[in-house]
């Protein structure tokens, strides 16, 4: 299946990685030379979506300049300038810019490295793994040893079906997030107009048996410190020399 729309959650106000966030959104920092938000933006496009809502809040002027130079999608601004809407509000909202087809949801300061060449992509494999008819939504995770960054805790486990469930210590297949999502967007019809977690829906698709997630080909990364840049760009430089 091919998705051709996207939403990506980009208006966060990067506390932990202040100073730098003092006067650059989180989702601008570079590592190895480009703009986190670019690693997402440019999956989506490759991927073959044509069209991506991208909401906005902290340094808000700055993520809209970026936004407007990047030529391979057409974004739309979901605007949060006046009050931030949280993971599932910003969601909630910014979806109504789009169309009813199946879209992906992307957080803008998590991405991946190294997918196997010849393969299909992380974000293609996803739109072909999810099937509206069983599932509310499919989930890319990763097993925490393939990824930098992270704070070491899991979030769900991942069975042999692909069902989801919140993590447990003990439990077999723990993975983490890795920030990208497809769902139909009538999942959030009936969504709060304020600001609430997306984990809402997480916890309420667990309950119905319908969160499914995918494995991950390649290295996750999340940068949530300014320390954590320079672990980022050691992964990325140390991988490519192993490849």
């Amino acid at each position: 299946m091919i998705i051709s729309e996207a939403m990506v959650l980009a208006a966060g106000l990067g506390t932990r990685m202040r100073p730098i966030t003092d006067t650059v959104p989180k989702p601008l920092v570079k590592i190895a030379g480009k703009a986190m938000i670019d690693y997402a933006l440019d999956s989506l496009a490759d991927a073959g979506v044509l069209r991506a809502v991208v909401n906005v809040h902290h340094h808000a002027d700055l993520m809209e300049r970026h936004l407007a130079a990047y030529s391979q999608l057409d974004i739309l601004l979901s605007d949060e300038r006046d009050a931030l809407m949280n993971s599932g509000g910003g969601l909630a909202k910014g979806l109504k810019l789009l169309g009813r087809d199946p879209v992906f949801v992307m957080n803008a300061d998590l991405f991946w490295i190294e997918e196997p060449s010849g393969e299909l992509s992380n974000l293609r494999r996803l739109a072909d793994f999810f099937d509206a008819s069983t599932m509310d939504m499919a989930l890319l995770c990763v097993p925490i040893e393939n990824t930098t960054g992270h704070n070491g805790k899991n979030d769900f486990s991942l069975a042999h079906d692909g069902r989801l469930s919140r993590y447990r210590p003990g439990d077999a297949n723990p993975v983490v997030y890795a920030g990208a999502i497809v769902l139909a967007p009538a999942l959030l019809a009936d969504a709060p107009a304020d600001a609430f977690n997306l984990n809402i829906y997480f916890d309420r698709a667990i309950a119905a048996g319908r969160l499914f997630g995918l494995p991950l080909h390649g290295h996750w990364l999340t940068v949530g410190t300014p320390e954590a840049i320079g672990l980022a760009e050691e992964a990325i430089a140390r991988l490519k020399v192993e490849a």
